[in-house]
């Protein structure tokens, strides 16, 4: 049995950054989100922070989406 360690290292380079990247995305939306309930408390408009945040979940979902078909195809 032979273990090919290259291909091992580079799928998991690439399982860690891309790991890295969707927590990054994700925390990013929380906090937008957050920024949006904090300017609606003190009256102001939070139209980037909410728009950030959608961006945020969307790509998400989008990179789930994708793995997701890699995996069927």
């Amino acid at each position: 049995m032979h273990i090919d360690w290259a291909a091992l290292g580079s799928v998991f380079g690439v399982s860690l950054v891309a790991t890295v990247a969707l927590v990054g995305l994700f925390s990013l939306g929380i906090i937008g989100l957050s920024k949006r309930e904090r300017a609606a408390e003190s009256g102001g408009s939070a139209v980037l922070a909410t728009t950030t945040a959608y961006a945020c979940f969307a790509a998400c979902a989008a990179a789930v989406a994708y793995g997701i078909y890699l995996i069927v195809a």
